[in-house]
């Protein structure tokens, strides 16, 4: 389809975007155990067109509560695309804590269900 999917990779205290090449194209994160991409580096923030966020815990207003590390705290303001948080529908909240710096995410989506 001529898209580019691009997947982060925790370096220091930073979050990196590297393109997705394939399955083969992943190493072990001394940092957390996950597999993370080892494509090329992306920078062009600019080019991206959404960006799906991952988080702890969400309100349905756009609110996000990370792991508290930072990492997309730090990355979300290089972003000008559409945010959008994905959720299960037990990381839904009426409110949670928020400082001036969290970056709001233009959408929520969950699943109004509970998967058995």
């Amino acid at each position: 389809m001529g898209k580019t999917v691009l997947l982060p990779t925790v370096v220091g205290d930073e979050l990196e975007l590297h393109e997705y090449l394939d399955e083969k194209a992943f190493s072990t994160s001394p940092s957390f155990g996950i597999q993370e991409s080892t494509g090329p580096l992306f920078t062009d923030y600019a080019k991206i067109d959404l960006a799906i966020i991952p988080g702890m815990a969400f309100t349905p207003q756009g609110d996000r509560l990370g792991r508290g590390k930072g990492y997309y705290d730090r990355l979300l303001p290089h972003l000008t695309c559409p945010l959008i948080g994905l959720a299960f529908p037990f990381q839904m909240a009426d409110s949670i804590p928020t400082e001036d710096h969290d970056v709001k995410m233009d959408e929520v989506v969950y699943y109004p269900y509970s998967v058995k």
